[in-house]
């Protein structure tokens, strides 16, 4: 399955002369801080690897409205205040014109309450699983309407409704929620997901087009595929530095970001094609008293490992052989601990709580 992942991330910035610097939230910072935002869409292509393939940077409209604040950040004549929303539409509009084709675009709660972005999909018949908050109106039929939260009250009551399913393989095993799913008018559904433990709720707003498989099982797998592109930005600060960039002006702030995006694709178009040759994990265990396996083996090539193997072709301080004892170590050391991460699991109980 190919997923658009759509989301934003930023870099603190200290003073006020960067362009499209503002106080705002900062996810980086998890507060109000002052800082950049810039809106990516990343290509996840499931059991295969993620990258970012494009990017806009968020730009207040106090700083295109005036004439001299635009001469300093470098903002050439033309651009308009977007919305995150609207900047996600440019970006898919790109990809499109390339020639990219998802399978689902998802996003969250940004992207998910952007009423002109749904309909650009929808437009162009394009399937979407897009996180929604809980106040977000549903259109059950002509007569009725009313919030997620709302909806699914009425649906709680009904504990057949809900699935227990994987939503996914992350590091450390399967990631196990409740799943139910309800009609929201033609081609639409509204998605729930359910932490077994906490009864935590999520709300995402799915559009399949007429002619594509509809399963609860797809928009699960969809919903799922999300998580990446945090991952992506995690590789792409710590290995590339996307949050290091110390350029003030528009068109350097973009040029930063399109060389840490193509060495970051690089890097996962590498690793990759060497998954499966690079991959000598043990079996997953079957049972939770299963005793350790003799030799763990090795996770594949991750992104980060394969960009210091690039990385070593130009510089090496130490002796290869020292490199490369310490990068199996990695390895080695991470695929036992994924091994006794997925016993643990197994002594779960995987079920709907009451």
């Amino acid at each position: 399955m190919r997923i658009a992942a759509l989301d934003e991330t930023g870099q603190q910035k200290a003073g006020t002369a960067t362009c499209g610097v503002k106080r705002q939230y900062m996810g980086c910072a998890g507060r109000l801080a002052n800082g950049i935002n810039t809106v990516h869409l990343a290509y996840v292509r499931e059991r295969v690897g993620h990258a970012l393939v494009g990017a806009r940077q968020w730009i207040p409209a106090e700083h295109l409205a005036d004439p001299g604040t635009r001469a300093r950040m470098g903002i050439a004549d033309g651009p308009v205040f977007r919305t995150k929303g609207q900047l996600a539409i440019d970006i898919c509009t790109d990809a499109y014109a390339d020639g990219v084709v998802f399978d689902f675009v998802c996003g969250d709660e940004v992207y998910g309450n952007c009423t002109p972005l749904r309909e650009f999909f929808e437009e162009r018949q394009q399937a979407y699983v897009l996180r929604v908050a809980s106040n977000f109106m549903l259109t059950l039929n002509a007569e009725t309407r009313m919030t997620c939260a709302k909806a699914v009250a009425l649906l709680a009551r009904d504990t057949r409704r809900w699935q227990v399913r994987s939503a996914g393989a992350g590091s450390k095993g399967q990631r196990w929620y409740a799943w139910a799913w309800i009609a929201a008018g033609s081609r639409h559904y509204l998605l729930v997901r359910r932490h077994l433990t906490s009864g935590e709720l999520a709300f995402h707003y799915c559009y399949v087009p007429p002619g594509q498989p509809l399963a609860l099982a797809r928009l699960v797998r969809a919903a799922g595929l999300r998580w990446p592109v945090e991952e992506t930005f995690e590789f792409s600060k710590d290995s590339f530095g996307l949050d290091q960039c110390q350029a003030r002006l528009h068109t350097a702030i973009i040029r930063h970001t399109v060389l840490v995006m193509t060495a970051l694709a690089i890097c996962a178009i590498a690793a990759a094609r060497l998954k499966t040759r690079t991959d000598t994990q043990a079996p997953p265990p079957d049972t939770p008293d299963q005793r350790p396996p003799a030799e763990p083996g090795m996770i594949p090539l991750t992104i980060p490992e394969t960009a210091r193997l690039l990385a070593a072709t130009w510089h090496q301080p130490k002796p290869a052989d020292h490199d490369t004892h310490w990068r199996n170590w990695r390895r080695r050391h991470q695929a036992r601990a994924r091994w006794h991460h997925q016993r643990t699991r197994l002594n779960r109980e995987y079920s709907l709580a009451s």
